[in-house]
């Protein structure tokens, strides 16, 4: 249907003409470019990641993680449960089994107990998880401290997802930036974008450079087209790039209008009995991409919410079903209890684009407590 106010659509700023201007007239549009190499260095300025590399989505960055830790066929990997599709699709491209962990109920994301019980498992039958895939939820981070010391005493590498978590923080520290490597989207629906694209963030330069390689199609540094290994067309393109510059410029205040939408549905719904939020912790920093809650009880849950909305131009989501839960990975290991799956039955994700207005706002708002009302 044609929604009048969206869900999380893109917000330009103008600035971003400048750079995509600067691409056509000096014709750099090929996936290479001053652009490129530019966004790549801002990129690590803002996130304080010591190395950046710019890729045509975030799915491809955790591709090219996996690829990078070496991860293969038959080697397990555990991932959350409660994400996009994208994060658990790429184990499955590299011949690698995910096993789900569920969440836990206050930021939504990888139980850390869980995660526990599956790597004990799989270390009693001789079978060492080769990596561990967590994710900050619509922006929320994860339990790090948790999570960071489970992969430490087990030497597994950790890769976080903070494709929903740009600008958001754990303990002062940029999330995506405190795992092994960290991967980044900029897809339209994000808080900035480049159209499309994503990037993939590390400490360790040999990861990046080994990334980089296989993003270019794995060719050899010789004058030909040689190639020892299959490489992939993962790069963004320097126009693109150019977009994700100017967004860059402004992305502490798309951040501080994400939180104020958060702020004011907080402020105006949460007096409602029956609607909760996704919550965090005082060291944690949530972007807030999505406000996400909870309805139950009164007999009301968020699909009915949700063609309310509807009825009245207004998008809104449930919250991401679990991928154990999906057909293509029903049949796959789990560890955990059923807190993804209440999530997905009573979560909504409201409108909370960083170009919503006031009015917008109350509108949203007031229909919904009509909603809870009917």
């Amino acid at each position: 249907m044609h929604y009048k106010i969206h869900l999380s659509p893109p917000h330009m700023s103008g600035r971003e003409l400048k750079y995509i201007q600067e691409a056509f007239e000096s014709n750099w549009i090929a996936p290479v470019g001053p652009n490129i190499d530019a966004f790549e260095v801002e990129l690590c300025q803002y996130t304080g990641s010591r190395y950046a590399l710019a890729l045509s989505s975030g799915t491809a960055a955790i591709h090219l993680a996996l690829l990078t830790l070496g991860v293969g066929k038959g080697d397990i990997v555990l991932c959350q449960s409660l994400t996009f599709v994208a994060t658990a699709n790429p184990i499955m491209y590299v011949g690698a089994t995910p096993v789900f962990i569920d969440s836990e109920p206050i930021t939504w994301n990888m139980c850390p107990n869980a995660l526990e019980d599956a790597i004990v498992h799989y270390l009693s039958i001789g079978k060492k998880p080769k990596a561990v895939i967590v994710v900050h939820l619509y922006g929320m981070p994860a339990m790090l401290d948790e999570i960071l010391y489970l992969c430490r005493k087990y030497e597994i590498p950790l890769i976080e997802d903070a494709a929903e978590a740009l600008g958001s923080e754990y303990q002062g520290r940029k999330a995506g930036t405190i795992g092994d490597i960290g991967v980044l989207s900029f897809n339209g629906n994000k808080i900035i974008t480049t159209s499309g694209g994503g990037a993939m963030l590390s400490d360790n330069a040999k990861y990046i450079e080994k990334a980089r390689f296989l993003a270019t199609q794995a060719r050899e540094p010789v004058t030909h087209y040689e190639h020892a290994e299959i490489g992939y067309n993962y790069r963004m393109s320097n126009v693109c790039a150019g977009i994700g510059r100017g967004q860059l410029e402004v992305i502490a205040e798309r951040v501080a209008r994400r939180r104020g939408n958060f702020q004011f549905y907080q402020t105006s719904l949460s007096g409602m009995s029956g609607i909760s939020f996704q919550d965090g912790f005082t060291d944690m920093l949530s972007n807030r991409w999505l406000t996400t809650v909870i309805i139950e009880g009164r007999g009301i849950g968020p699909f009915y919410i949700q063609n309310v909305l509807a009825e009245h131009a207004i998008e809104s989501r449930s919250v991401w079903k679990p991928m154990h839960c999906q057909a293509i990975y029903k049949t796959l290991p789990r560890f955990g209890g059923s807190v993804s799956e209440r999530l997905f039955d009573r979560g909504l994700c409201l409108p909370s684009g960083s170009n919503l207005s006031d009015d917008d706002k109350k509108l949203i708002a007031r229909i919904t407590c009509d909603g809870f009302e009917t």
